[in-house]
């Protein structure tokens, strides 16, 4: 799907998150492609974080980063110089986009603009749902502290809280009483793949030369048992001895030494068979996609899944769980396989791909091409989100007139 690149628009808008660190997951990456594309779009996008001035990440963004960091109080990131600096800047904008909640981030975007004439939305990300809530309640617990004299008022002053898919929508309302929100679902999305599909092929497989004969598995993104990446070791466990010819590629950062645990666990007649790459970029990570038969992500808990987009975008059937939001788009399309995220229903989804013949694969594929190209191309999201922001300038035009 090109890009338009009408320079018509006439809107400015800010996004404002803790830090654009890669490492930190999908936000930084949704807000960092939804800037590239709104730029392409002719719209004047920037962004404000509390990363430390000139962190790396932030050079040559294609759009301006301004950086009131280094942060402090550990996760909470406070930076004194973000609440000042909206109040002096906000009338520059048409709209503030606070991307991510719990943080001081959002709390000081709404004491900035609480009384301004500048309207903020809030992408939440997938932080209210209610999966936090039963995997961590001292956590939950320490929120419910938090919630009614900030993060609930952050969403009730909110022109609109956004969600990528409905599935969030609705979840979100399961998380605390007292959740008042004027709600937009705007989608959300990833330019895809890039790049000649030949040269990345070649690319991954001249660095992981023995895997060039093999049926390829591929889970992409943090090492982390949220991830549900224990599901996934211990049904290919089970499936391995069956399937000879079949690899698993674990790609991703470790966090928390969960990828330690889960190797000290394999069972021995795995060695050989699943690799631990670390996190792949650039033509390692799209070879990576380009040579997999299936993505496999059994998530306990996701938002939306930049990577499963991205794996769609390569024409690659997608093995998910039902508590990825977007697993009903993907189950009506016909771009994968879906299952409970439980041990039975992790090996249900590589018992259900590997029996199915090599011409519905095929079909699963340019379902999937199709599916990202409809739903989850970045264009699709940028404009929806300008079209919900556009909604609000209109708005605040006619009753200052």
């Amino acid at each position: 799907m090109p890009a338009k690149t009408t320079k018509s628009n006439n809107m400015r808008y800010l996004h404002v998150i803790s830090s654009m660190d890669p490492r930190g997951g999908g936000p930084a990456e949704g807000v960092r492609q939804l800037a590239r594309t709104g730029v392409r779009l002719g719209i004047e996008v920037e962004v404000v974080t509390l990363d430390a001035p000139d962190s790396a990440w932030n050079r040559n963004a294609g759009f301006p980063i301004h950086e009131l960091g280094p942060r402090r109080l550990g996760t909470y990131g406070y930076a004194p110089r973000l609440r000042p600096w909206l109040a002096d800047h906000a009338h520059r904008y048409d709209a503030v986009v606070v991307d991510g909640i719990w943080q001081y981030h959002s709390y000081a975007t709404w004491k900035a603009l609480r009384r301004s004439m500048t309207p903020y939305f809030v992408f939440t990300h997938g932080m209210l749902d209610p999966w936090f809530r039963r995997e961590y309640p001292l956590k939950h617990a320490k929120k419910w502290l938090y919630w009614p004299w900030a993060e609930y008022r952050v969403l009730r002053d909110a022109q609109a809280v956004l969600f990528t898919c409905e599935e969030e929508r609705l979840q979100a309302r399961q998380s605390f009483p007292l959740y008042r929100a004027n709600e937009a679902v705007v989608g959300y999305g990833t330019p895809g793949v890039e790049g000649d599909a030949v040269a990345q092929r070649a690319a991954f497989l001249e660095a992981f030369p023995a895997l060039r004969d093999k049926r390829l598995l591929l889970f992409l993104g943090r090492i982390h048992p949220k991830k549900g990446v224990d599901l996934l070791v211990n049904a290919f466990a089970e499936a391995a001895d069956a399937h000879p010819e079949l690899h698993l590629m674990m790609a991703g950062p470790d966090a928390g030494n969960a990828q330690s645990d889960l190797m000290r666990g394999m069972h021995e007649r795995l060695s050989g068979r699943v690799s631990w790459p670390g996190m792949l970029v650039g033509d390692l990570k799209w070879g990576a996609f380009r040579c997999a038969e299936a993505f496999v992500l059994p998530s306990h808990q996701e938002n939306f899944g930049i990577a499963v987009a991205e794996a769609l975008s390569c024409g690659l059937p997608v093995l998910i769980s039902n508590k990825v939001n977007i697993w009903r788009e993907i189950e009506r399309c016909g771009a994968g396989l879906v299952a409970e995220d439980t041990a039975a229903g992790t090996r249900q989804l590589l018992t259900r791909w590997m029996s199915l013949d090599g011409a519905h694969r095929e079909r699963m594929g340019t379902c999937a091409r199709s599916c990202f190209v409809q739903r989850f191309h970045v264009v699709a999201a940028a404009e929806s989100l300008l079209e919900t922001l556009r909604l609000s300038q209109r708005a605040g035009r006619e009753v200052a007139a």
